[in-house]
């Protein structure tokens, strides 16, 4: 009897890495983004990311329980929404405004599709466009206790106007714009901790920032203006952090590139041709839509087998 077959359906080896674990590794990672929009924008934007993230697990807890489905809040993807979501609204996001944009993240986007792993579209980045195209308050940034909101444009407003922008200011983070994606160093200390951790590989980040500062150089002619278009805006946290999204992204090494230079080339497109100043998230949104065909186009084919 102890050596009695057992049979399996695949797979058959574990990693060890749980869905919860992978998910509070990226809560830790957002961390410095999130206290550093705290310290920036005040307790406003302390408000506006846990509004969003209460509601997050809120309606999916709802949405659990009338539906008579198990429990999912316990994997914490809902707290990752809530917060992605969170830190890309401005400080000044009215709080039934988030609590629309966490309904439709989770319910609409995330549940209805049957849950994590089902959606094709990420639910953070999703709502925030729908809020975006819906909210003249979303498209209208925040500003830091003792800069002139009058005069003091977002950094990509600025340099799309030819003006010049200081490197430090970009890294600290003390200009307009969403509560998480100001801070160029709190955002980076996030990839590296994702890194290390082996949450998520280097492709599509390093792709979809080094296209985007290609595009902005062949463009501009100028180094450090390229350099600056790259810090600015949502780049950084929508590279790191939403465009490496397990569920909407691909899964070969190969597929990532070209998923982060799609992504890349999408958001300098919008940048200079269309009539957002900020083409991230349409480009995540896009990219997304699309990944089947990239994952069908780079799959890894067994030897000697025939093409699909």
């Amino acid at each position: 009897m102890d050596k009695m077959l057992h049979l399996s359906v695949s797979p058959h080896t574990h990693c060890g890495r749980s869905t919860s674990s992978i998910m509070l590794d990226v809560i830790i990672a957002l961390l410095p983004a999130t206290i550093a929009g705290v310290v920036i924008f005040g307790l406003n934007a302390l408000l506006v990311v846990a509004v969003c993230v209460a509601a997050c697990v809120g309606f999916e807890y709802l949405f659990n329980l009338i539906a008579k489905k198990e429990q999912t809040i316990g994997d914490y993807s809902a707290i990752v929404t809530g917060l992605l979501l969170g830190l890309n609204l401005p400080a000044t996001t009215p709080i039934w405004q988030c609590v629309i944009g966490a309904l439709f993240a989770i319910v609409v986007v995330k549940c209805l599709f049957g849950g994590l792993g089902y959606n094709f579209v990420n639910p953070a980045i999703t709502a925030r466009v729908l809020m975006l195209v819906s909210f003249a308050s979303v498209a209208a940034p925040a500003f830091p206790a003792g800069v002139d909101a009058a005069a003091g444009a977002t950094p990509l407003v600025q340099l799309a106007n030819g003006e010049s922008f200081d490197l430090l200011t970009l890294l600290l983070g003390n200009h307009g714009g969403a509560v998480g994606e100001t801070c160029a160093i709190a955002l980076i200390l996030g990839f590296l901790y994702l890194l290390a951790r082996d949450v998520i590989s280097w492709e599509i980040p390093v792709s979809f920032i080094g296209s985007v500062f290609v595009f902005s150089f062949l463009m501009e002619g100028d180094a450090m203006k390229a350099l600056a278009l790259t810090l600015s805006g949502g780049l950084l946290l929508g590279a790191i952090f939403m465009a490496t999204d397990y569920v909407t992204s691909p899964t070969t090494p190969a597929g990532k590139l070209i998923f982060g230079l799609g992504c890349g080339l999408l958001t300098f497109l919008i940048r200079y041709f269309g009539s957002y100043p900020e083409g991230v998230s349409f480009a995540i949104l896009i990219m997304n839509l699309v990944v089947p065909y990239i994952d069908k186009l780079t799959k890894h084919r067994i030897y000697g087998g025939k093409k699909a």
